[in-house]
């Protein structure tokens, strides 16, 4: 009887085999645009060929970006292949035209991505493709809102603003007996924490931005599919010319090896700073999916096997000048975009304009953690002297 190895293992050996590295512990950094062949006869095999571990050109790869792409797909049980894109965008727009066509109609999480709510808009409504978004709450009874021209589901669990998780196996449920394509962003939990292939997804997506690379130097974005709508995703990756470099697929690489002791640390820091946030009198909800009053809730301790460093605070009262000096003074917390690295941020966010299916109310302005990797006693003294600050400005 074998043993099939823990995700832990398959983080540290996946796409680790001796064809790709050889004797070196890492795969090589292949920096390469032409790949070079012994004769006519050569080249015209290697046309007629489109795996990876087969040489062609550049742009299709090298054990660089293949052994990447063979880690993922290995995280993944059930999973077919991954391919690889130079954002999180790049990789939902792909994963979206690889399953879409003029006429259909999309159903998409109202509590989405904002780029993938703008794509929506301004590239699949011109194609004559028709996006509907729906209460991430809505569980199975998104079998009422299935129209004949619909061809796809789209998920983000939970939410990346307001943390809303979604009864994933319910919505897939209703879309296998209808026939309908499952697209998941499984960014915030990562395969470690969903295993979104083996709960019946079809196509799961991470921003490797994030917790992959895990050190806010690179940009990448991964599909991983079922064999169902591998070659799909496959075609219409190459025909957009979709690439990596070898550089940022060696980052990923090397980030992933450490994703699991990373992803623990972020997990375990975020909780102390949540639960510390949660006795907070200036805070009037956390939103953080572990929490039972977390939309969701339920579904989370049933699917989720963690959680990881990204949260919300609903600030109780004030305005955006009031969260502005909380934000503006803190040590340990830098303002910016993205998540997933070692350091800690802060932002600012307005969830209600980003709704449309459903709204957004709250008791004051909302702020977005994502901590990071430093001692939780630190970042919570830091926000300590915040919220005072806030409080004077309140």
């Amino acid at each position: 009887m074998s043993h099939e190895d823990r995700e832990e293992t398959r983080l540290v050996t996946g796409g680790r085999r001796s064809e790709w590295t050889g004797p070196i512990v890492n795969p090589p950094v292949y920096r390469a645009s032409t790949i070079l062949f012994e004769d006519c006869a050569a080249l015209k095999s290697g046309a007629g060929r489109n795996a990876d571990g087969e040489y062609h050109y550049g742009r299709r790869g090298t054990p660089t970006q293949w052994a990447l792409s063979e880690a993922l797909t290995e995280l993944e049980p059930g999973a077919e292949g991954t391919m690889l894109y130079p954002s999180g965008v790049a990789a939902i727009a792909t994963a979206l035209l690889a399953v879409l066509k003029a006429g259909d109609d999309l159903l998409m999480v109202d509590s989405v991505y904002e780029p993938t709510r703008a794509f929506c808009r301004n590239v699949l409504a011109p194609m004559g493709i028709t996006t509907r978004f729906y209460d991430p709450l809505v569980g199975d009874g998104i079998d009422a809102l299935i129209q004949p021209n619909t061809a796809a589901i789209f998920l983000e669990s939970p939410g990346s603003l307001t943390f809303e998780v979604q009864d994933v196996p319910a919505i897939v449920a209703a879309a296998k007996a209808r026939g309908l394509v499952t697209l998941l962003d499984n960014t915030w939990a990562t395969p470690l924490f969903l295993p979104a292939i083996a709960m019946g997804v079809d196509l799961s997506i991470l921003a490797c931005t994030k917790y992959v690379i895990g050190h806010s130097d690179a940009m990448m974005g991964s599909v991983t599919a079922t064999a169902e709508h591998y070659p799909k995703l496959r075609k219409m990756t190459q025909l957009f010319g979709q690439h990596v470099s070898p550089d940022d697929a060696y980052l990923a690489s090397r980030g992933l090896r450490t994703l699991a002791v990373r992803l623990r640390q972020h997990e375990a820091g975020a909780l102390a700073v949540a639960r510390w946030l949660k006795g907070r009198p200036e805070v009037a909800r956390v939103l953080h999916p572990a929490f039972e009053d977390c939309p969701g809730h339920a579904a989370w301790k049933r699917d989720f096997k963690g959680s990881s460093g990204l949260f919300s605070f609903v600030l109780d009262g004030g305005d955006a000048p009031a969260r502005a000096a909380l934000i503006d003074g803190l040590r340990h917390f830098g303002i910016g975009y993205s998540w997933g690295g070692f350091e800690s941020l802060a932002l600012p966010v307005e969830p209600s304009m980003l709704r449309s299916a459903t709204t957004w109310q709250a008791e004051g302005p909302l702020v977005r953690l994502h901590i990071g990797l430093e001692h939780p006693d630190d970042l919570i003294a830091d926000l300590d002297a915040g919220l005072a600050r806030f409080r004077a400005a309140r």
